[in-house]
């Protein structure tokens, strides 16, 4: 049995055994960091692995995982780059430091030359889609650019309150989760709870933003409905009031019988019928019938018989008024000035002549007119001085004007039951098929019905005339400029602009109505006349009292809000402080260009013209750039209800495929929408993989060739983070080739350099040009071609393969590989920034790892650095025309290398038919041999045997090349490829053989085109003869 410990032994052992575990749990610590680095790592580079094989000190994985940054703080990198590319950890911490250093900011006292982008307010009504992140990548691309090429370059954040998009979202909620209607809760009640929304949605709004990495300044943001946009939403209602533009009437438009209030063009969705359908219409039972063409009589007055009419909404017959033929149809002539009699109010309807309404070869010839239901009929109304009779609720029911039987009904249910009452009286006359256009709201998803009712319009003939004359004379240009003809279409035929909504959630009408004591009809707007428009209340009162003076009277504002395109029509004078006069207004004011979608050319784009005209007397941007609308991969119009609409976030951080279904979950969809949406997840069987910020930007950007559509794939955005990684890979492989003591040159001899630098310098320059001159052009998808070209294709397959070499250690290469480090910073230096605003993240981080010149004034990011010009030092035509044939000889001799062994090196040959071609070869020799992977490279003339046992390729008529495979050389093979290449330049040949010994070419082809045309068929003869004689040495060898 063991003793008892004393004190000071059982101390000794405590401690003993807590150090024990201290040092195991640093073990595990250190050894979590080294799996964890290890998870992030794709595997050493075989150079790794034959160091440690050597018995190089191992690897500390802490130095790979960069250290905890305070926000706002300058991020602290790791010591050693991270083997893989990881978006979260490279987007980690950057944002929060741009942002707290100001570089968003700008200020109006700025002597750089302005450039000026309004962000398109997104909605309040909740979280940001792909679509938003389109506009974010293309803004934030065009805003870093210009910040980097030396402009005072400001980009304005803010959000728009949404009117109706925002209260349909607020109802549905209430209803959902409390079964109460905003009516149930009062106006001011229901505001506040859209006011709540407000509050936590723009927030998400915001985040994401920030997330999309936006470089915003955000200092200057602003919401649609806040104090200085609202002063300014009001100035324009008055001042375009008291110019007479702004005036009340009775007019038709599209009327939501469940929001019940007027919506715009834009809120509206065709269906295109072509025979009966179904559909289900909100707060009907059952699904409701359209698509067909409904005929019944009418009886005529004195024993006339009848007259058929046909219909496809056969309820509205309650408002008929009259009864339309042809002038000189012959079947009706007899009638004109007759009358018809209305069979359920006893109303007489005059059978009158509209040779512009009436087709007689539709339905019967004749057409009921029902001035205040049809957007033509109303227009025939007034042709004819007809009564205008409403028979509609607000809501949708049928009014008194459907008399006792009929009163109340819900309008689908009365079309049943008005049919019923027709078939009890005799008067119907049977049912087809009809095509026809449906128009559904596209918030709600209610049939719309044209009704008439009182609104404030916006007379725009003037206006639109101004906004004309602009593109015109192109003091704005439209981007691309197909879309001009749709302008021009669209302004020409332009209708006065219905600015009035019956909803709650916007900016009041600046109108107060007066009731006066003694007035007969005391309803509001009984009397045109009675109505005052003004800033506020004091002033409508102290003009009531001027206006009616020792009358008694009541105030009341109109009830009414202004359409939210009113006041995002006004944003970018709004947000410079417009109606005051500001520096930010005299600065920055027109902005430099608007992006957007080519879906709101006219309901946002045109009226911003139209309105910036007039009251900021200049444009208000010098372009307009439209970018295409993105849809789902199968090319149909993103919907919550379809379960396609893609969270640029998940898109960013990844997603699993229970994380999609739960958010729809938590969505705002009905259960029957939920069910249809969760079907629409099969895209994403297994979520979202992770992307980042930088390749979805990227991604996005490279799309915009595409000229109206988008069909987005999340794998093509996945395939440009697998490319980040190539990106972070050769700057990996440069810190190293660099040395921790490496220290670039201010300047560079590039004449002494080694070719290959020369070359890679020449080509980044031409990317350079072509990526400036593109951006300049807003052709963002060929800018992002070219770098992606030069950093893939000519940077990462070429030329860091081809240095390699002169990395051995060798005193040969030791002129060459201090060139070629020199290089290579040049072209990390250039490269990332010229990539940086496409990729702002990745670029950050790797440019902050480049070793810096001594005695240069570095900026602190890449962010305010200058972006890349064109360096004339550097272009070299004949270098590049040289390497041009090495690569295509270097492609020729990899494609013969045998599938099965492609690691093997062998032997190689190249065929040089004159001297110029030779001593090409013989420069590019080393190059020529480490991109071809051969193990030796011998020059042969046209007087050396053909190498035996080889596989030949033509190059071009003075090039060939030979890959010794002996044993692997399969002859019937090699005749293949021959007899292929054959086919393909006696088809080249043929072609323009047959061009020049046509009609006409002698006489009309300039002397120039016929020599090179020439030079060309007898370079194609020479090829031709070349495949024959290695045809035939392949024969003689084998």
């Amino acid at each position: 049995m063991e003793q008892p410990l004393d004190e000071k032994d059982l101390e000794r052992k405590l401690k003993k055994e807590h150090s024990s575990r201290e040092k195991k749990l640093r073990a595990k610590q250190k050894e979590a960091a080294r799996l964890q680095a290890q998870a992030a790592s794709d595997g050493a580079r075989r150079s790794e692995k034959k160091q440690k094989k050597k018995g190089a000190i191992d690897e500390n994985p802490e130095d790979f995982v960069d250290p905890d940054t305070p926000t706002g703080q300058k991020k602290l990198l790791a010591s050693q780059m991270a083997k893989q590319y990881s978006p979260s950890a490279v987007e980690k911490s950057w944002y929060t430091w741009w942002e707290s250093s100001q570089y968003f900011e700008v200020d109006a006292a700025s002597s750089k030359p302005p450039f000026v982008i309004v962000l398109p307010p997104p909605n309040v009504t909740g979280a940001l889609h792909i679509g938003h992140a389109i506009t974010v990548a293309i803004e934030d691309a065009m805003i870093r650019w210009r910040r980097m090429s030396g402009y005072n370059a400001l980009w304005v954040p803010g959000m728009d309150h949404a009117g109706i998009a925002t209260q349909v979202v607020v109802e549905r909620k209430l209803m959902r989760e409390r079964k109460l209607s905003r009516h149930d809760l009062g106006r001011e009640k229901f505001l506040s709870e859209v006011n709540n929304w407000k509050d936590q949605y723009g927030g998400t709004i915001l985040r994401q933003l920030r997330t999309l990495g936006a470089s915003l300044d955000w200092s200057r943001e602003c919401f649609t409905m806040d104090s200085l946009r609202s002063k300014a939403v009001t100035e324009a209602f008055v001042n375009l009031y008291k110019e007479g533009l702004i005036y009340r009437d009775i007019r038709i438009g599209h009327w939501d019988c469940t929001l019940r209030t007027s919506v715009s063009d834009i809120e509206v969705d065709y269906l295109e019928l072509k025979e009966e359908t179904l559909l289900v219409v909100p707060g009907y039972n059952n699904p409701v019938q359209f698509g067909v063409l409904i005929s019944f009589a009418y009886p005529l007055e004195e024993g006339l018989g009848e007259i058929i009419v046909a219909t496809t909404r056969i309820e509205t017959m309650f408002g008929d008024t009259a009864i339309a033929v042809h002038s000189q149809d012959e079947r009706y002539k007899h009638l004109h000035g007759k009358y018809a009699i209305h069979p359920f109010n006893g109303r007489k309807l005059e059978i009158i002549c509209d040779d512009e309404l009436v087709k007689t070869n539709f339905g019967t010839g004749a057409v009921k007119i029902t001035p205040a239901h049809d957007t033509e009929d109303f227009e025939a109304g007034k042709r004819h001085n007809l009564d205008f009779i409403n028979i509609f609720t607000d809501d949708g029911n049928i009014n008194e004007n459907g008399g006792s039987q009929f009163e109340g009904m819900p309008r689908f249910t009365a079309r049943a039951a008005v049919i019923d009452a027709l078939k009890a009286k005799g008067l119907y006359r049977g049912m087809k098929n009809n095509e026809m256009k449906l128009g559904r709201c596209s918030r709600t998803n209610d049939i719309v019905e044209p009704m008439i009712k009182p609104q404030w319009f916006v007379n725009c003939n003037t206006m639109a005339k101004a906004a004309l004359d602009a593109v015109k004379s192109k003091e704005i240009e439209i981007i691309p400029p197909q879309y001009e003809q749709d302008w021009y279409r669209w302004l020409e035929n332009i209708r006065d602009w219905c600015i009035s909504r019956q909803l709650w959630w916007g900016h009041r009408v600046a109108a107060w109505y007066v009731t006066l004591e003694d007035d007969e009809e005391k309803d509001m707007g009984s009397y045109i006349d009675h109505w005052i428009i003004a800033r506020n209340e004091n002033d409508a009162i102290l003009e009531a009292e001027e206006r009616y003076p020792g009358k008694k009277y009541q105030l009341d504002q109109d009830p009414d809000v202004l359409d939210t395109w009113f006041s995002s029509s006004l944003f970018p004078l709004s947000i410079f402080g417009w109606p005051d006069d500001t520096a930010d207004l005299s600065t920055f004011y027109p902005t430099s260009v608007l992006e957007t979608g080519l879906d709101i050319l006219f309901f946002w784009v045109a009226r911003m013209v139209m309105l910036g005209i007039l009251m900021g007397c200049d444009v208000p941007f010098q372009k307009i750039y439209l970018h295409p609308i993105i849809r789902d991969a199968h090319g149909r119009k993103m919907s919550k209800s379809l379960g396609n609409v893609i969270d640029p976030i998940d898109v960013i951080n990844g997603i699993t495929l229970e994380g999609l279904q739960k958010k729809l979950e938590q969505g705002n969809l009905d259960p029957d929408e939920l069910e249809k949406a969760k079907e629409g997840l099969k895209d994403f069987p297994d979520g979202i993989p992770e992307c980042g910020t930088d390749a979805l930007h990227f991604a996005l950007i490279s799309y915009t060739s595409q000229s109206d559509k988008i069909n987005l794939d999340i794998k093509r955005v996945h395939g440009y983070r697998q490319w980040c990684n190539k990106l972070w890979n050769a700057i990996r492989f440069a810190m190293i080739k660099l040395g921790d003591q490496y220290t670039p040159p201010t300047t560079v001899v590039v004449d002494s350099m080694p070719p290959v630098c020369r070359w890679i310098l020449s080509v980044l320059n031409k990317s350079v040009g072509k990526t400036v001159s593109s951006l300049e052009a807003y052709k963002f998808s060929e800018a992002t071609s070219s770098i992606y070209s030069w950093w893939q294709y000519q940077l990462c397959d070429v030329f860091i393969e081809a240095i390699k070499p002169y990395f051995n250690d060798s005193q040969e290469f030791e002129a060459a590989r201090g060139a070629s480090r020199d290089t290579l910073w040049l072209c990390l230096n250039t490269g990332l920034r010229l990539l940086h605003p496409f990729m702002p993240y990745v670029t950050e981080e790797l440019w902050q790892r480049l070793p810096q010149p001594k005695e240069a004034c570095r900026k602190d990011s890449i962010m305010i650095s200058e972006y890349p010009s064109a360096v004339q030092e550097w272009e070299n035509d004949q270098v590049e025309n040289e390497m041009e044939i090495v690569l295509d000889a270097v492609s020729k001799l990899r494609s013969l290398r045998p599938p099965t062994d492609i690691h093997e090196r062998r032997p190689s040959f190249v065929l040089c038919r004159n001297l110029e071609i030779a001593a090409t070869v013989q420069c590019y020799q080393a190059q020529f041999a480490t991109l071809a992977s051969v193990s030796s490279l011998k020059i042969l003339t046209e007087d050396d045997p053909s190498p035996p046992g080889c596989a030949t390729n033509i190059v071009n008529k003075d090039l060939a090349v030979y890959l010794q495979l002996r044993g692997a050389l399969n002859t019937e093979a090699e005749h293949e490829k021959l007899r292929k290449k054959r086919e393909e330049v006696q088809k080249q040949h043929d072609t323009l053989s047959q061009k020049m010994n046509a009609s006409g070419y002698r006489e009309k082809a300039p002397q120039s085109k016929q020599g090179d045309d020439m030079k060309k068929l007898a370079s194609l003869f020479e090829e031709l003869e070349i495949i024959s004689e290695a045809e035939s040495k392949l024969d003689a060898n084998n």
